[in-house]
């Protein structure tokens, strides 16, 4: 079966290449040129994966990615030609799973776009027997991608279920940012520990009780994170 991906962009050059290349890497490939068309699109069909530009016509990228996360943790890569810290830091608080500016090179792009899929569609269940994980008051099905907590669910996006998941897998050990980002992002850490910060903030405010005095996911100063619930 083909993975299917949505590209969303209104740069119709750069979608004719970006759709080649990755057609060529064997995935089945839609093309929007705008925000509402892509949305509709992503609503009505299965996509393993959506890449996602800000600035786009009738409804903008991060209008699109606010829509997308009220119904789907479908993993999204944000392309834009913006690169200051604000706009990254906004697109990964809404729930983007990865971001990438304009210009870049096609072997960087396909190396995210499979990064993404593998984390989404091929997580590694070698070491844990049970596809169920218990971490104090969270139930963590891993074959599901699905979170409840007090037998409620949770919205986790797809990189916060991965993050969550390496956690629970080894309690009380601590990991470094590299290690996380190595782990979790699958590819080489490039200092980029405020993507790590901001998904981690963000997975708090869902998991914790007091997201300010973690239970779940502890700081270590100095060092990094380690898991502060027990699991089984």
């Amino acid at each position: 079966m083909k993975l299917k991906i949505l590209l969303i962009d209104d740069d119709m050059a750069l979608c004719r290449l970006l759709k080649n290349n990755l057609e060529q890497e064997g995935y089945d490939v839609c093309v929007c040129n705008d925000g509402v068309t892509g949305l509709q699109e992503q609503r009505n069909f299965d996509y393993h994966l959506v890449i996602l530009d800000i600035m786009l016509p009738l409804k903008n990228g991060y209008e699109v990615l606010e829509k997308i996360r009220e119904k789907s943790f479908v993993p999204v890569l944000m392309l834009t030609a913006r690169d200051s810290e604000g706009d990254k830091v906004s697109g990964l608080r809404m729930g983007a799973d990865d971001y990438l500016t304009k210009p870049f090179s096609n072997s960087e792009f396909l190396a995210r776009v499979s990064s993404l899929l593998r984390r989404y569609t091929v997580f590694n269940t070698a070491n844990i027997p049970s596809a169920y994980i218990t971490m104090g008051e969270l139930t963590i099905n891993r074959a599901g991608r699905t979170v409840q907590k007090h037998g409620l669910p949770l919205e986790l996006t797809a990189k916060e279920f991965d993050l969550l998941v390496f956690f629970a897998e080894n309690p009380g050990k601590v990991f470094t940012k590299r290690q996380i980002y190595r782990t979790v992002w699958n590819d080489e850490y490039a200092f980029d520990d405020n993507n790590i910060m901001v998904h981690i903030r963000r997975l708090r405010k869902k998991i914790e009780d007091n997201p300010e005095n973690p239970n779940y996911i502890v700081t270590v100063w100095g060092v990094g994170y380690k898991s502060g619930g027990e699991t089984q």
